[in-house]
């Protein structure tokens, strides 16, 4: 019943072209099924599509720097969830969650959404994204070590062998297919560069990225599902075109990420999925195909480097002067390339890039990851530090993207504040009902945090929690979502936000927000900030006929950085772990306030999670409310 009440409203936000487009994806997977579903054929074995065999890889097509000597040789990939790659480097259907693994039946016919019984198949096809080939190879190319080639090929023969095309948890998600083909892209470049490697593994490799890409373009996401999943795919589909010379998938992809910039971000260079990962995601796709397009004198679009501007801007802005970052939204840590294997920082990897390619530097520039290594020349990296970089002011308000980013004079304080829509198109698949919630950092430190993600596909109780009202940093309403849950990743009645005040001078800045998720009762909070170091959150909720009875919270999730040290009536005492730092919060009311210490999941990284302290105020609705937080940094 809970499936076909889903189905049911997955369908609502479909449009009547998107569910002839649907049916019309499903005759093409009844054609592959009758094609692929019982000969297990490996995705290298055979080219399927004869209308390509001209298709040659011309290499120096991707431009690399292969004279560069910055580079690491780490011979393993980081796994979501803490789990040893080295444990499971083989283990291709491994549930992670459970000992169970993923059957290897025909992929259209696997459900692999909320399976408890075997695992997150998020979790999964991070291994299967092949970041590791990449690695392998490029290690291979630089050390010229037998060993990370023999690495490869063991691997390599493994995972074809055991993941025939279209069978198990690998080929259930096509930007999963489209992730991978990248990989194996930049490790037939590095192969085909090196000496001794075997001729028939440098065909396997470009049958496979061909076969891979020809299935991307007949497959890529549309209509709802159009998300950063599109741009991913249009991006491999393009870099393909351009490895291949292949002139067809060159103008799909150019002409796809072209018409996507407008309706997936917003003008002030917000993604609208609301998501700063996912615009981080989606910013390496696109600056990826961008250096390509760049290095071999193809036309790049004028309106991508605009584009590509104002959205590096807004992320540079939730960029504090430590490296804290503000982060609403989902983030379960994608990427399309990692040519050194660590848990490295996404966003100052993507804004390096887009120092590169743009006209400003938007992050200070010290050390590049060395992706970009690989991607840029000396005289590139050292002429992107010599750009000039973007100034940050005491407020950023992106009004139509939906975030003000506030900081101190002297930058140690960092305030995130959402007043966003909740997320993208008709699903808004990577919302949270958090509307009005802030975050902030006191010299790096989190002191109060969205608490994250954690998981996508098993435990469907901890995907809603994470993603709850009264899991942020907001006002809540009898236990209430602001917004309507449906699925995993579907919403249905959604809160509205808008800023109603914003003023600033030189002593202060105050912003005014409220949202009508709990209508017709009102739900305004006032930020009033002094640029420095006292932040006061005014909190008022206009009581109406429906509201009696109700009673409301307000919470606050601490980060790990800090600890409560004393609680006194209204008055609670904060401190850091090295009792550096000393927060007061003060709280006054209208009415009686009950205030308790309690404990919260706090997830910090996809598929981890941490038990942290919350203060949660609660009161009766049964008068117009007003509270009142101050909130005071002190250094011991």
């Amino acid at each position: 019943m809970a499936d076909m009440m889903w189905l049911l409203q997955r369908l609502k936000a479909m449009s009547v072209p998107e569910v002839c487009w649907r049916l019309t994806q499903k005759v093409i997977q009844k054609n592959e099924e009758r094609c692929f579903g019982a000969t297990k054929l490996a995705v290298t074995e055979t080219l399927f599509n004869s209308k390509l065999s001209a298709l040659s890889a011309d290499v120096d097509r991707f431009k690399l720097e292969f004279s560069n000597t910055d580079y690491s040789l780490s011979d393993s990939i980081h796994l979501l969830g803490g789990y040893s790659y080295e444990e499971y480097k083989k283990k291709w259907n491994a549930g992670f969650q459970t000992n169970n693994c993923w059957p290897n039946k025909f992929s259209y016919a696997l459900e692999y959404k909320q399976r408890d019984d075997i695992g997150d198949a998020r979790t999964n096809w991070e291994l299967n994204r092949h970041f590791q080939f990449a690695l392998l190879a490029k290690n291979y190319y630089a050390s010229k070590d037998e060993k990370y080639l023999k690495e490869f090929r063991e691997l390599f023969l493994d995972w074809n062998e055991k993941n025939p095309f279209l069978h198990g948890i690998s080929w259930t998600s096509v930007m999963e297919v489209a992730i991978r083909l990248s990989n194996w892209s930049y490790a037939l470049v590095f192969l085909k560069k090196s000496p001794n490697t075997p001729k028939e593994i440098l065909r396997q490799l470009e049958i496979g990225i061909i076969n891979m890409t020809d299935y991307v373009a007949h497959h890529y996401s549309r209509y709802s599902s159009a998300n950063n999943h599109l741009i991913v795919e249009a991006f491999s589909i393009g870099q393909s075109g351009i490895l291949f010379n292949y002139t067809p998938w060159i103008e799909l992809a150019t002409s796809i990420l072209t018409r996507e910039f407008p309706l997936q971000n917003y003008e002030d260079g917000v993604n609208k999925e609301l998501s700063l990962h996912y615009q981080s995601f989606y910013m390496e796709a696109v600056g990826l195909m961008m250096r390509l397009m760049v290095k071999n004198n193809i036309m790049v679009p004028e309106e991508w480097y605009s584009w590509l501007s104002k959205m590096s801007r807004y992320m540079s802005d939730c960029i504090g002067k430590y490296g804290e970052i503000v982060e609403f939204g989902d983030n379960d840590e994608g990427k399309i390339l990692d040519l050194e294997g660590s848990h490295f920082n996404h966003y100052k990897y993507v804004l390096g890039m887009m120092s590169c390619l743009l006209e400003n530097t938007y992050i200070p520039t010290d050390k590049f990851c060395e992706n970009l290594h690989w991607l840029f020349s000396k005289t590139e990296l050292d002429n992107a530090c010599q750009k000039p970089i973007q100034r940050k002011k005491s407020i950023s308000c992106y009004r139509t993207g939906g975030n003000t980013i506030l900081r101190s004079h002297d930058e140690s304080v960092l305030i995130g504040i959402d007043h966003a829509e909740l997320g993208f198109g008709s699903i808004a698949a990577h919302g949270h009902a958090d509307a009005l919630s802030f975050q902030m950092y006191v010299k790096g430190k989190s002191l109060f945090v969205d608490p994250g993600t954690y998981i996508y596909h098993c435990d469907l109780r901890s995907r809603d929690e994470f993603r709850k009202t009264i899991n942020h940093n907001t006002v809540c309403v009898d236990g209430k979502d602001q917004s309507e849950m449906k699925g995993a990743f579907l919403w249905g009645k959604r809160a509205s936000s808008r800023i109603v005040k914003l003023l600033e001078d030189n002593e202060r800045v105050i912003v005014g927000v409220s949202h009508d998720g709990y209508a017709p009762l009102c739900v305004e909070r006032t930020y009033e900030y002094n640029c420095s170091n006292q932040l006061i959150i005014k909190d008022c909720l206009d009581k109406n006929e429906t509201s009696n009875g109700s009673i409301f919270s307000i919470q606050f999730v601490l980060g790990n950085d800090f600890l409560i040290s004393n609680v006194n009536g209204n008055i609670i005492e904060i401190l850091d772990s090295e009792q550096c730092v000393h927060i007061r919060m003060e709280i006054c009311s209208s009415t009686s306030l009950e205030i308790r210490i309690i404990d919260k999941e706090l997830s910090k990284n996809y598929g981890e999670k941490r038990s942290t302290q919350c203060v949660l105020i609660k009161g009766n609705l049964d008068k117009a409310v007003n509270v009142v937080t101050t909130i005071i940094c002190e250094e011991n």
